[in-house]
């Protein structure tokens, strides 16, 4: 979490692929650069976007021996790995990223659960700037580079965006800061807030989590919601 840390095994990583291998998808759960891992501790921008296109050459370079689709790859990403992965779809041509692949691919579609999207102070969850930049601090401009919403354009995947209203760890405004911007470009959303739940709840069923209030039990509907839109975008195999 907050590019400290990275759920794999945890909640957030293998719960959630396994779900989709179950009903027949092809899932790869990446292990990202966090600060911990970067180089010295400095920072995890640009590590962890460069972590992200080089999976995604890789998919695509083995996609026959994988029965992978490269036409159909969606990425998917809780908190702040929901800010990565909308970060990839609207900066995989970013320049840090084509410095090193210049023939970095986009993704077909993102799903973002309870993303981190903006840098704004206003509404960011302001502990993953601080680990993804190394600093504190933060120039107008680069809230403008690292809020994704303010990075949208009409080239931008579709997107499936779930939150809960009450989350008290990144506000419900992420969500709806980067559903708008998509409204604006005219790109295909499906935005669901659930009116509780705790951050962190990725499947909200017993593999995620350990405790299911009722008033939030309803969440758990959007693992089954997004295969149904991703066949709907036709992001399906």
């Amino acid at each position: 979490g907050a590019y400290q840390s990275c759920s794999r095994h945890g909640n957030e990583g293998d719960p959630v692929a396994m779900s989709f291998v179950a009903d027949g998808y092809q899932a790869f759960v990446l292990q990202y650069s966090v600060i911990t891992t970067s180089q010295k501790g400095e920072a995890a921008f640009p590590a962890q976007l460069l972590d992200v296109a080089k999976a995604m050459l890789t998919i695509r370079e083995n996609a026959e021996d994988w029965f992978t689709d490269p036409d159909k790859i969606t990425l998917i990403g809780f908190s702040a790995g929901g800010h990565l992965a909308a970060h990839y779809s609207t900066m995989y041509d970013c320049k840090e990223v084509r410095e090193v692949f210049p023939e970095s691919k986009p993704v077909n579609a993102s799903v973002l659960s309870y993303p981190v999207i903006t840098a704004d102070p206003a509404h960011g969850h302001i502990g993953s700037f601080d680990n993804l930049l190394g600093k504190p601090e933060r120039t107008e401009e680069e809230i403008n580079y690292f809020s994704c919403d303010r990075r949208v354009t009409e080239n931008t995947p579709p997107a499936y965006i779930w939150h809960t209203a009450n989350d008290s760890c990144v506000p419900v405004m992420n969500s709806l800061l980067y559903a708008g911007a998509l409204s604006q470009h005219n790109v295909p959303f499906e935005l669901h807030i659930f009116p509780f739940g705790y951050h962190g709840s990725s499947t909200v069923d017993g593999t995620s989590c350990n405790d299911i209030p009722d008033n939030m039990k309803c969440a758990a509907e959007w693992l089954d919601d997004v295969k149904r839109w991703l066949k709907l975008m036709n992001i399906s195999f």
